[in-house]
């Protein structure tokens, strides 16, 4: 008999490989195939990369908040993986071998850009011993982990996100510009679309969409209004006194992003503390084992892609979701045709129908959750990447729940004595500096949906307009700020009435 399973939630985090968080953690475990005694597929110690004639291998422990945000746009991984820059080129573009040979001399790039001089080249090498992520590890051994799980494609945030929920980047293979993403809302209005659609706004499938802070990345997606995302600070008491959703989406608070700190936050982020995001994992694995729906959850954490960080696994091609683009031609930069994974990052599946301590050494990616959704819930899959991904299903093996799954995990906290003196923190992005560096124009662009949203029609045309003339960093802070005071606005209006 099938689990039943009626309730799916997603925990995406950001930025981190598999090898950092859980390469030196030592975890073997029953095959999630075979039931024989196996071990992760973690690190030896011997993995390195070569820079300038150094070689800088893995090592471990490591700094719990990175002195400069390595870089993960398209151009900067494909660096990482192959070991060599990306040379324009006309057509569709053909991944060359992949060496996993460029990490630190990205790193070193980003750290030249960012001005930071007191820098180590292997910081991007080091990865976190287990005790100093108790919680990841705990759930790694009480559940199952997947250590064949790889971003969707060798790229950034927004279309590896987009491949969660939607099993496509609808061609976006880059973190678009503010350019780019005025120009969708002048002339298209809504969001990004996708030919078809995402779980999120499926008819026939209930979703709830839960936000740590006013910045969602899921509302970039045509469907999503920014009166449906509901704070995480309900998220506890909904499980009690709401109907509770079929698939939950929750994203994490990414904090000061402006001066691209991202101060505040608990995503994990790398220029954040990564214990921030080991509390909210804790918090949501706890909140769902305490409430009424336990028995019948299924809840996967995973980040969204490698945030630069050093994974020795080589990905392997991936087979293109082969649906229509509806946006413009420029989302597709570099020509890249979704016919290849990205890096390795971190995946983790809970749920009293799975056995303790599973190792999943079977492929996935982020759409590997539609296609978990639609075989849970009955549904077609969405494009040729999810119907040819393995679910996640199939772990859930046992005839009836456990009763021994732990109620609370460990409390994140600093080792002590501390692994070492942490690094130095690198220099934040001025007020005066340009807009136009990393994820700010892709957060704009939420806030710009939001207003869209808020506002009246005839109010359109000069909101566009003002979002078109930021310029500096201070500009989008002033803009955020006002937007966020709106929305918070109108959120209580609706809460009153």
């Amino acid at each position: 008999m099938a689990a039943p399973i009626r309730y799916i939630f997603v925990l995406m985090m950001e930025n981190r490989s598999f090898d950092h968080m859980l390469g030196f953690s030592g975890i073997s475990g029953a095959d999630a195939e075979t039931g024989q005694r196996t071990l992760l597929n973690g690190l030896t110690g011997n993995e390195f990369n070569t820079f300038d004639d150094v070689r800088y291998p893995v090592s471990s422990p490591a700094d719990y908040v990175m002195p400069v945000g390595p870089h993960h746009d398209f151009q900067d991984v494909f660096l990482q993986l192959t070991g060599r820059e990306l040379e324009p080129q006309p057509g569709e573009l053909k991944y060359p071998e992949i060496t996993m040979s460029g990490f630190v001399e990205s790193y070193v790039d980003a750290a030249k850009k960012a001005g930071h001089k007191d820098y180590d080249p292997g910081e991007i090498m080091k990865c976190y011993a287990p005790e100093q992520l108790p919680v990841l590890n705990a759930l790694a051994r009480e559940f199952a982990v997947c250590d064949q799980w790889f971003s969707s494609l060798p790229g950034p945030t927004w279309p590896n996100r987009f491949f969660v929920n939607a099993a496509s980047a609808g061609g976006l293979d880059h973190s678009p510009d503010l350019e780019e993403t005025v120009e969708w809302e002048t002339h298209l209005e809504g969001g990004f679309r996708f030919e078809n659609g995402s779980i999120l706004t499926r008819p026939n499938l209930t979703s709830a969409v839960y936000a740590g802070d006013r910045l969602c990345i899921a509302r970039a997606t045509a469907g999503v209004h920014a009166g449906e995302v509901r704070p995480y600070s309900d998220f506890k008491l909904d499980l009690y006194q709401r109907p509770v959703a079929q698939y939950t989406f929750i994203e994490p608070r990414y904090g000061d992003v402006w001066d691209d700190s991202y101060a505040t936050g608990n995503s994990q982020h790398p220029r954040d503390d990564v214990l921030h995001g080991e509390a909210l994992i804790k918090e949501v694995y706890e909140q769902i084992r305490q409430s009424p729906v336990w028995e019948e959850s299924l809840l996967i954490v995973t980040w969204d892609e490698h945030g630069g960080f050093y994974d020795h696994v080589t990905p392997p091609p991936a087979p293109a979701p082969g649906d229509m683009r509806l946006m413009p031609p420029a989302v597709n930069k570099y020509g890249f045709p979704f016919d290849q994974y990205g890096v390795r990052v971190p995946a983790v599946v809970i749920s009293p129908w799975i056995p303790k301590n599973v190792i999943d050494h079977r492929l996935y990616d982020h759409a590997s959750v539609p296609a978990t959704v639609a075989d849970v819930f009955g549904l077609p899959r969405m494009t040729q990447r999810d119907a040819k991904a393995n679910s996640l299903l199939s772990l859930a093996t046992l005839s009836e729940p456990r009763a021994d799954c732990l109620v609370a995990l460990p409390d994140p906290k600093r080792t002590a004595p501390p692994p070492r003196q942490e690094a130095k923190p690198g220099k934040l992005l001025e007020p005066t500096d340009s807009v136009t560096e990393g994820h700010l124009p892709g957060f704009l662009h939420l806030l710009l949906r939001t207003d869209l949203e808020l506002s009246p029609p005839e109010q359109r045309e000069e909101i566009l307009a003002r979002v078109r003339a930021i310029r500096t960093r201070a500009d989008a802070e002033q803009y955020m700020r006002e937007v966020s005071e709106k929305h918070a606005a109108a959120s209580g209006a609706t809460t009153k009435s």
